[in-house]
């Protein structure tokens, strides 16, 4: 099997980014300062002034309003440090030319791990890579799929980029891996971490790209033969699981969810923004309260909205968009909503499969999870918005 240069870096991001550090640390931030020369070299130019550019206004406006300048510019230096291997990622998009290997190997090794940690599951060990979480009301305790990352829905969303990949290759026959394996490997990691968002969001962007792309997928005997075995085996499940199973875990989270009852999927939408809300009022709609502020100004209302323990040391709002809103206030989320879609327009995103699922899938999710410095949510976006994929064109554009 070849070796990629570019692998071991890939290894770190998709697998270990984050194992032994403290919590918001990564194996990535610290290897910036190399990942930032080597971008230097690749692309001939600097690109980090403008980005310090752009966020000097806004931390000048912060500064004027009043922080906690320690934990200012710790969450400062870690935007820089999120931005540099944002700019590494893209680099190596255009720069590689073997990104499928590259794929190929770290979906086989993932998978290679999903199976070790099935017999894992049921041993005193599962904690390795199992996380045991409250997931609903009702059900305490549930275990899910994480790997070596620190939580299974930013497991599912690392996943994501090679589902969307692989799942393109089966339906338009390039595939170098059997059919029915390589629907395995792709189905067993999204249900062994059990994240619905990631799931939702992931059906989401194919029905979209789908209606988009319909006389493409319409004739295309693999997707049709594939849509109607999913609605078979969905059915056929329901039936069961309403007949033989009715108080089953899934049963339960769908039906807090349509009930309200669901607080992690409140907490992850609407309430993020509210509490988003309630932390602008303290500083400035416009402009927000500044990075690193969420655990001064709003420790104690997250901790208590959420419930957390008194033990608790972290606090965060659960959502991207709730999040950027926060910190950036009102101009920060239409900025950052109005460059996705400038972007969207700009690259075309629409003319090429892969990158419509993936913007479709990430533009969903960042109203329902992630965070403001998630390097997995940026690598989705940057895939996206670089036109490299070329395999995945739609020939009639």
């Amino acid at each position: 099997m070849r070796i990629s240069k570019y692998f071991p870096v890939a290894f770190i991001y998709f697998f270990i980014n984050s194992l032994g550090l403290p919590f918001g640390l990564t194996y990535t931030a610290l290897l910036s300062p190399l990942l930032y020369i080597w971008v230097v070299m690749v692309r001939k130019r600097d690109v980090l002034w403008p980005f310090l550019l752009a966020l000097t206004p806004v931390m000048l406006i912060h500064l004027s309003m009043g922080v906690d300048v320690n934990s200012y510019f710790i969450s400062l230096v870690n935007m820089v440090l999120v931005y540099i291997f944002c700019q590494a990622v893209y680099a190596f998009l255009i720069k590689c030319d073997h990104k499928e290997i590259i794929f190929r190997q770290l979906l086989i090794i993932n998978f290679i791990c999903c199976l070790i940690a099935i017999p894992l599951f049921f041993t005193p060990y599962y904690d390795l890579l199992w996380a045991k979480q409250f997931l609903t009301t009702g059900v305490y305790d549930f275990r899910r799929l994480c790997l070596l990352t620190y939580e299974p829905s930013y497991y599912a969303l690392l996943f994501t980029p090679l589902f969307f990949f692989f799942l393109l290759q089966l339906l338009f026959y390039r595939n170098t891996i059997n059919g029915w394996l390589l629907l395995v490997m792709l189905l067993l990691p999204l249900v062994l971490s059990f994240s619905l968002g990631v799931i939702s969001a992931i059906i989401a962007a194919i029905l979209v790209t789908a209606t988009v792309h319909y006389k493409t997928f319409l004739r295309n005997k693999r997707f049709m033969n594939l849509v109607g075995l999913a609605g078979m085996v969905v059915i056929a499940a329901g039936v069961v699981g309403l007949i033989f199973f009715p108080d089953n875990i899934l049963f339960v989270r769908i039906s807090n969810v349509i009930s309200g009852k669901d607080p992690s999927g409140k907490g992850r939408t609407f309430e993020a923004f509210w509490l988003a809300g309630q932390l602008l009022e303290k500083k400035s709609y416009w402009w927000g309260i500044g990075p690193g502020q969420i655990k001064i100004l709003g420790f104690d209302l997250i901790r208590d909205y959420y419930g957390y323990g008194y033990d608790t040391t972290h606090v965060a709002i659960p959502n991207a968009a709730a999040e950027t809103l926060a910190i950036f206030g009102w101009v920060g989320l239409v900025v950052r909503i109005g460059v996705e879609c400038f972007f969207f327009v700009y690259t075309k995103v629409w003319r090429n499969y892969y990158r419509l699922l993936l913007f479709t899938f990430i533009f969903i999710y960042q109203f329902t999870g992630s965070f403001i410095t998630n390097v997995a949510e940026y690598v989705v976006w940057i895939i996206a918005f670089t036109p490299v994929f070329r395999e995945f064109d739609n020939p009639g554009n």
